[in-house]
């Protein structure tokens, strides 16, 4: 009981900073739609597609900072702090990679615009948000590396501090750019993008102070040498962070992708669907914080030789998760209508996002079980099967299923909306239960390993 009263204190105070932390990136988002949508229904319009030309550039930076969480944590449960000051330069190097391609990819954004047949002003409006929000690629590398080099050092509570700063500078800087206050152009829209683009500078900045100052890190040396890059230890972070990057594509861009099919099914659909899909993706930040948390604690007890341990991590993040999908579950189906009211009185929009939200129920525990599988696979560095079972689940057979009941009358007659969110689930609980069978298979692999050199040392 007591091992068990430790792991649970621990995850917990692991998982608390990180969701407060990412609810305050979610809010920033929030904050720019709603004040680009007090300017201009152009500008709201050029902030959503600008934001969804950047955010799946910046998945592979964010992927490949991830990987450096595990990594970390390994050296951590192992003692070995002297590695970590050259793996935190490497992971530099392996990200700054994929930023100078992230730089490279914005540059074809005026031929998606053009693509797209948008009307002059808002494509410019677009344009000149994307080349604001450029500016803080940088920044952006920076701050994921070390937020993830923390986390890895099971140190989450910069996370929240940073993510509040964060949020701070993003309100005025909307403020002053997207209205013109205090000298500054009135750039509308685009003022979202350089805001953005300061937020990130400001969070890099932030968290670089903490690092290289702090009295916790000091015996790690990380700025006593400067280590060049090496090819061996750049593709080794690349290896581990590559497929989480891939892995966290997918979901996007499955999401994405049914909102484009969606789309011709009329104003009402749209709107319930993403009026479900919202509340869902906040409720998700808890899953997703418990998934970070777990990552931490199982790789942490993997370096220190204790795989029983790791397991013992993941069931107690499991727990938790299925505890809070089920209550949330509860929520969601008995209180859609009002939930959905909250952000229209359109009875028509209400009443089928109510009736989305009642999947959504059901999506909420697939989606917990798969996001704690993911994160403990994670923990074991094990990121290249669960890429491939991300792709197997969300596309080749979520999409199909959905796209089936949604769109065609081939099994039943076809149920719109809710045929792509049956869609969600079903490939959702495919993903919990290829990714369980995977742990299950990764885990007995370790402990074997442990034994068969616990025998070895002893002769």
């Amino acid at each position: 009981m007591a091992k068990h009263t430790h792991e649970i204190r621990k995850l917990a105070k692991l998982t608390g900073p990180i969701l407060v932390a990412q609810l305050t990136q979610m809010l920033m988002s929030v904050v720019d739609t709603v004040m680009a949508g007090r300017k201009d229904a152009v500008d709201l319009a050029a902030v959503s597609v600008g934001g969804s030309i950047f955010v799946p550039v910046t998945l592979l930076m964010f992927g490949i900072a991830l990987a450096l969480a595990p990594i970390v944590s390994h050296f951590d449960g192992s003692k070995k702090y002297r590695r970590m000051a050259n793996m935190l330069q490497q992971g530099f190097y392996a990200c700054a990679i994929f930023g100078l391609l992230a730089l490279v990819v914005l540059q074809f954004s005026p031929y998606i615009l053009d693509w797209m047949e948008v009307e002059d002003r808002f494509r410019q409006v677009t344009l000149d948000y994307v080349n604001y929000i450029a500016w803080g690629v940088p920044g952006f590398v920076i701050y994921v590396i070390l937020r993830n080099f923390c986390e890895g050092l099971s140190n989450t509570m910069p996370s929240l501090v940073i993510g509040f700063i964060g949020l701070l500078i993003n309100i005025p800087a909307n403020y002053i750019f997207i209205y013109g206050h205090f000298g500054a152009p009135e750039l509308g829209g685009a003022g979202c993008g350089l805001a953005s683009a300061l937020v990130f500078w400001g969070m890099a900045i932030s968290m670089a102070i903490y690092v290289f100052t702090s009295r916790r890190y000091k015996k790690l040396h990380l700025l006593r040498r400067w280590y060049p890059p090496k090819f061996d230890d750049v593709a080794y972070i690349i290896k581990i962070g590559f497929p989480i990057a891939m892995s966290l594509f997918f979901e996007v861009s499955l999401f994405a992708a049914v909102a484009l099919l969606i789309a011709p099914l009329g104003p009402t659909v749209v709107s319930a669907h993403q009026i479900a899909l919202n509340i869902s993706s906040l409720v998700y930040m808890v899953p997703l914080s418990i998934s970070m948390a777990v990552t931490l604690r199982v790789g942490f007890a993997l370096g220190a030789g204790e795989p029983k341990n790791a397991m013992l991590s993941f069931k107690i993040a499991m727990v938790f998760g299925m505890v809070f999908a089920a209550v949330n579950g509860v929520i969601m189906y008995l209180g859609g209508a009002w939930l959905a009211s909250l952000y229209t009185p359109d009875t028509a929009i209400i009443n089928l996002a109510a009736t989305l939200m009642g999947l959504a129920a059901i999506f909420t525990m697939s989606d917990t079980f798969q996001a704690v599988a993911m994160g403990t696979l994670r923990g074991y560095k094990d990121t290249k099967w669960p890429m491939i079972m991300a792709f197997i689940s969300y596309w080749p057979f979520g999409l199909t299923v959905g796209y089936i009941l949604g769109r065609t009358d081939w099994w039943v007659p076809r149920m719109g909306a809710a045929g792509f969110w049956i869609g969600f689930i079903s490939g959702l609980t495919v993903a919990a239960v290829m990714l369980t069978i995977r742990l299950r298979h990764v885990s007995k692999h370790y402990e074997r390993k442990q034994f068969e050199q616990t025998v070895n040392n002893a002769t």
